[in-house]
């Protein structure tokens, strides 16, 4: 069997998120690597305060998937496939060999600029609960306005999809689908309007900053989890990558994907355990628990016992 190692997106993010990254040699190398590619330190944008900017809120994630996952590989504890929700298909990409981390680096700041620009206020996300995802579609579609836009934005699971757009009109959108069942609706600590059209402007400007990077076919399975398939073509991910901040999410295919691909043990990276939520009713027979609030050697322990059945 197989591991997974997955990346959350922007609404993971916490207060002090690196600051809590494991005591390693990898951490050290990973956030050297961010200063000297960024001109700052990265450690200064892990505040309550500097996470109210988008651009940080990425980087921080960007940085604290890869140095969880360099802390699991330099222990040999290495995925077999990765996956990565929104702005966490770019850490995903590095621990797979597809992009330098510097490149990435690059990316997700010019990224999480561009779409806090483009989106300074009166919009974002909300997650609904407990409700048909084509019921809220239908919703969705009602109250859609182009002075008050809105969207299903991600597929995260059975009893969880995330609408994005105008305030007003997400608002409008959870009232009515509590009254048709919803069992909760929650507005995300997300400024943007991510997984639309809306960020279309925003996929051109990155497909162009993609234009002369260097990009590889991954050393590990990588999912995409806009289009909750399996990509190799180097050509292929820089597209995805570029794109997917204007695509639907599709986190509830992408897991069932791992999942018949021979993933048994799931580990989420930091910040919190989002993903793992949304991913252990696929995994009700396997594992999938956060890095956050387990203990590396713990960690280690349960990928190289799942390392070992695999070759057994």
């Amino acid at each position: 069997m197989s591991v997974l190692f997955t990346f959350p997106g922007q609404g993971s993010q916490s207060p002090g998120m690196l600051a809590r990254l494991p005591d390693h040699p990898e951490v050290e190398r990973t956030l050297q690597q961010a200063q000297a590619v960024l001109g700052e330190d990265p450690r200064q944008l892990d505040s309550e305060a500097a996470l109210r900017s988008t651009r940080a809120v990425q980087l921080c994630l960007l940085v604290a998937g890869v140095a969880m996952a360099r802390v699991l590989v330099a222990r040999g504890a290495a995925p077999d496939m990765v996956a990565g929700m929104s702005v966490g298909a770019y850490p995903a990409a590095v621990v797979a060999g597809v992009i330098e981390f510097e490149d990435a680096l690059e990316l997700i700041a010019l990224r999480g600029r561009l779409m806090g620009e483009a989106y300074p206020a009166g919009f974002g996300m909300t997650a609904v609960m407990g409700i048909d995802a084509r019921r809220l579609a239908a919703i969705v579609g009602h109250f859609h306005r182009a002075d008050a836009p809105v969207f299903v934005a991600n597929l995260n699971s059975d009893q969880q999809t995330i609408i994005a757009g105008a305030d007003a009109a997400m608002e409008a959108v959870a009232a009515r689908a509590r009254e048709e069942g919803a069992t909760r609706t929650e507005r995300l600590a997300v400024s943007v309007p991510s997984h639309c059209e809306l960020l279309l402007p925003v996929a051109r400007q990155l497909r162009t900053a993609m234009v002369g990077r260097s990009l590889r076919r991954p050393t590990v399975r990588w999912i995409s989890s806009s289009r909750a398939r399996l990509l190799s073509d180097p050509a292929r991910i820089a597209d995805d990558l570029a794109d997917n901040a204007a695509l639907q999410v599709n986190w509830r295919d992408t897991i069932k994907l791992a999942w018949e691909c021979g993933a048994r043990l799931a580990v989420e990276m930091p910040s919190r355990d989002v993903l793992t939520g949304l991913t252990q009713p696929v995994f009700a027979d396997g594992l999938a628990l956060c890095s956050d609030n387990n203990r590396v050697d713990s960690l280690t322990a349960l990928i190289l016992r799942e390392k070992a059945t695999n070759t057994l």
